[in-house]
């Protein structure tokens, strides 16, 4: 037992649970907090000049390094500034510890300026959340949040805070760290019966999902697709490297329209979907993405995501990385001489359309297009592919420029990539902060929209307070050029012409060197294609902080 204040006990638990990291935006009530933050420099307080800023960057650090993050917030205005940054923590399974300074318990009760409750707002984005009543229960449900968060399938929890919990002290027992051990497979006789289905189809195909990233299983994936033949697709909206590019099985990222989907899985008679949310798409269709009757085997922990949508012939709740290197041997035992050389036919077939193949293809019809003004969204991710470092991370959040960069971007480690993954945007230009803080050493080379950067343009202020060697690449095509897409799409040419109100930035234009410069970043605008892979490569290699270079890109509707 120790006679500790609640702020002193939260920083200490918080150490010993191994956070490092602390991003916030104070208020008065969080005070207390942050006096004591002067005696613990073992965690590092990155401030965000908005709420959702601070979210996002806590929800980068915990996707890029898997660990526990806190975010600190003020009250109630503060907790609804994060709320879809917190949607977007959710939806990937971030582990953040999310909390927010509270009004006194007895002043509380007057409902006081800024008070509001403030676990009702959190909890249908949070895996769990709670306010600590008293001081003394503060250690068990800062542990309990920890374990929560942790545990697969990860994701954040909140935790309110009042001021006098914070302030009072009591003899506590801090207790100490549980994390709960997921690293399951499944029992023998399943791994028999998994992989002689896997054998027995005559033509299977594989999804690759988020679990493969998270559970650290490219490798293994790759072996059970060499063994059975199987061309690898990543999921409908592939936002982590999720295979290897190069890979001569790699077929590519799937769409999100259910008809090319299900012309793409229409040949195969069996689909291994390993730990994806197994086709999401994004708007209605008549056609279903899967082909009637099509038999489909689910890997994964996400139990929510077996069998959600369609049924599953076999549903296998386990760790994807353990599974399928326990399944390796024994498709290897259990395979024929006959069903070796299919297999083997199979990825000849395969290795004609691979994405190797593809690339190719779009990068000779990309630079067929010469040096058009302005420049061509396909044109900028091929420049960016083919200049950035191998060992990079890129961040990407452009929705339509960025359309093709996974066609191009060689996947090559699996802190290559991190993408929009819930749709909601406002993620990337500050998420990049806190991936940069949780990969050291990596460059890392932010790929945004324009309309995207302007949900958390704050976030460049806090890259430039920390010198991150973050490149940021905005692709401006001064509009909202998705929802012109959209109208195009539902009105056709000859109606959608003069209907694209409230989609455009070019009056007055949005000046992105000025406002980067203005919050300390050092900037460069291309419009010139021929300037593009120079600008570039002088931008990745400075060396005294962030730097944003703003490329002009075609819009395709209005310039």
């Amino acid at each position: 037992m120790q006679t500790l204040s609640g702020r002193q006990a939260l920083l200490t638990i918080l150490e010993d649970e191994g956070v490092d990291h602390l991003f916030g935006n104070p208020g008065t009530t969080e005070l207390p907090l942050m006096d004591t933050l002067v005696d613990h420099p073992e965690i590092r307080y990155v401030l965000g000049l908005q709420e959702a800023v601070a979210m996002a960057m806590a929800d980068g650090f915990s996707r890029a390094s898997g660990r526990l993050s806190m975010v600190n917030v003020h009250v109630a205005p503060g907790l609804g500034n994060t709320i879809g940054s917190l949607y977007n923590a959710k939806f990937f399974g971030s582990p953040v510890l999310v909390t927010a300074g509270q009004q006194e318990h007895g002043l509380s009760l007057t409902e006081p300026m800024l008070y509001d409750d403030l676990v009702k707002i959190a909890a249908p984005v949070t895996k769990w959340a709670t306010e600590v009543a008293r001081v003394q229960d503060l250690p068990r449900t800062i542990r309990r949040a920890a374990k929560v968060a942790l545990t697969p399938p990860t994701g954040p929890v909140f935790v309110s805070l009042p001021r006098d919990v914070l302030l009072a002290t009591a003899e506590l027992e801090l207790g100490a760290p549980t994390r709960v051990d997921s690293s399951s497979r499944p029992h023998d006789a399943l791994l028999v019966k998994l992989a002689d289905r896997l054998l027995a189809a005559k033509n299977p195909v594989i999804i690759s999902g988020h679990e493969v990233y998270t559970g650290d299983a490219m490798a293994e994936l790759g072996q059970v697709a060499d063994l059975i033949g199987a061309p690898v697709y990543t999921q409908t909206v592939p936002y982590v490297a999720l295979f290897p590019s190069e890979h001569p099985l790699f077929m590519g990222e799937l769409t999100r329209i259910q008809a090319t989907v299900r012309s793409l899985l229409e040949p195969h008679d069996l689909l291994l979907d390993v730990g994806s949310d197994n086709l999401r798409m994004a708007n209605p269709s008549t056609v279903e993405p899967l082909p009637p009757g099509m038999p489909v085997i689910q890997i994964g922990l996400r139990d929510w995501e077996l069998g959600k949508n369609y049924p599953a012939e076999m549903a296998v709740h386990a760790d994807v990385r353990h599974t399928l290197a326990a399944l390796i041997p024994v498709l290897k035992a259990r395979r024929s001489a006959d069903q070796a050389a299919a297999a083997g036919q199979r990825a000849q077939a395969a290795a004609v359309r691979n994405w190797s193949v593809k690339r190719q293809q779009l990068v000779a019809k990309t630079q067929a297009q010469g040096s058009a003004k302005p420049i061509a969204p396909e044109a900028l991710m091929l420049a960016i592919a083919d200049t950035v470092p191998n060992d990079a991370v890129i961040v990407e959040e452009g929705l339509t420029s960025t359309r093709t960069l996974l066609n191009f971007l060689n996947i090559t480690h699996r802190q290559r990539f991190y993408g929009l993954a819930s749709g909601g945007i406002g993620f990337a230009l500050a998420g990049a902060v806190g991936i940069q803080l949780a990969v050291q050493n990596r460059p890392v080379v932010a790929v945004i929209g324009d309309g995207s950067a302007m949900y958390s343009i704050q976030a460049l202020w806090t890259a430039a307070h920390l010198k991150l060697p973050i490149t940021y690449v905005i692709a401006n095509n001064h509009s909202y050029r998705i929802l012109k897409e959209r109208v195009y799409a539902l009105n056709g040419p000859a109606k959608a012409k003069d209907r694209y109100f409230g989609m455009d930035f070019r009056d007055p234009p949005i000046e992105f060197p000025a406002l980067a410069q203005s919050l300390g970043v050092k900037a460069y605008q291309v419009t010139d294609p021929n300037a593009l892979v120079p600008t570039l490569r002088e931008a990745l290699a400075y060396s005294g902080g962030p730097r944003l270079v703003d490329v002009h890109v075609f819009d395709g509707y209005k310039g």
